[in-house]
């Protein structure tokens, strides 16, 4: 069985820079109140005049990937892109990028599982590598968040949190066991799925709902239960951060990059302590591009890896929850 390894990364985020102050002229809000709660001081949000979306940013950030891994649009062999807010219903953004890349008639499947999809995202292309069925997959994180949220102060909770943009992987084959993905670890549970929704719309609320809505519809913004999803994510990263370490005879100390999902950076530090790991053992950008979902986790690792904060040989441990409820982990030694 074939082993895969990351060979490229790139992301792409829009200019346009909204800070907190930005925000506090929308809706009853704050810097210190947003800081205090999320750890975010600034996002990016398409602007309105642009004709920016999750595939054309996607594709993007998919062409540095590529050309980092030192390869071609020809080489791609099958595309992954996990997002929550596609250009369309149907179809899903993995045959736009096919298209807007001038690939060939590769396969592309979309993943949906929101703030835990780039895990499942890379973790499906990983399967595909190590059957041998493909040798080199594109594996794309992407969320145009701005255009759905609720700006007044109703939706402050969950307006202020997130930020658009796009991150991409070309995850390759290698017959090297020793480096690459080692594991990764997917688990579910839907009873809590209307803690962190967008209701509609829906087959159940199509679109005579969406012709002849009324402002008070919020079914159409994302609804979040902000305290219960913080106390599950926190119990659910520790367990599933220990069970790929478990898995691969390994301990927290062995940890050399933790790059969690860029939820909320409370979440992100509790779970640091938790472990005893070091600032320079967990790296966050929270800060400076907000929630991005699907996309956090490959913005974050490409970003600290052009930092230079992962280095060959490291250990490096992707972590997310979010809705669904879903989470996962992804042990890698790079």
């Amino acid at each position: 069985m074939y082993n895969s390894k990351i060979t490229g990364l790139g992301y792409y985020v829009p200019e346009n820079i909204v800070t907190n102050d930005d925000l506090s002229e929308l809706m009853d809000t704050n810097d210190a109140w947003i800081q205090e709660r999320t750890g975010i001081k600034e996002r990016r949000w398409i602007d309105k005049n642009s004709d920016e979306s999750s595939a054309t940013m996607g594709a993007k950030a998919s062409k540095i990937a590529i050309e980092r891994a030192g390869l071609t649009k020809d080489d791609i062999d099958f595309i992954v892109f996990a997002t929550l807010s596609p250009d369309y219903f149907f179809p899903g953004c993995g045959v736009q990028i096919q298209d807007m890349l001038d690939m060939p008639t590769i396969g592309a499947i979309d993943i949906r599982n929101q703030c835990s999809g780039f895990i499942y995202a890379i973790s499906t292309a990983d399967q595909f590598i190590k059957t041998g069925m493909y040798k080199n997959i594109l594996v794309i994180g992407a969320e145009y968040h701005s255009n759905g949220l609720d700006k007044t102060t109703r939706g402050r909770g969950v307006s202020v949190i997130f930020g658009d943009g796009a991150g991409a992987c070309v995850l390759s084959r290698t017959d090297d066991n020793s480096k690459g993905i080692l594991s990764s670890h997917l688990h579910s549970e839907g009873k809590y799925a209307d803690k962190l929704i967008v209701k509609s719309p829906s087959i159940k609320n199509w679109v005579p709902d969406i012709i002849n809505t009324n402002g008070e519809d919020t079914s159409y913004y994302p609804y979040m239960d902000g305290t219960f999803v913080f106390k599950n994510a926190i119990v659910r990263f520790s367990e599933v951060i220990k069970e790929g370490l478990e898995k691969n005879n390994l301990n927290t100390e062995d940890i050399d990059m933790l790059i969690p999902h860029q939820a909320n950076l409370r979440i992100s530090q509790f779970v640091q302590k938790k472990f005893g790991l070091s600032n320079d053992q967990v790296f966050n950008n929270i800060m400076k591009f907000g929630n991005t979902t699907a996309a956090s986790i490959i913005i974050a690792l490409t970003d600290a890896w052009e930092q230079n904060k992962i280095k060959e040989n490291d250990l490096v441990v992707l972590a997310a929850f979010g809705s669904g409820f879903t989470w996962g982990s992804v042990i890698i030694r790079w």
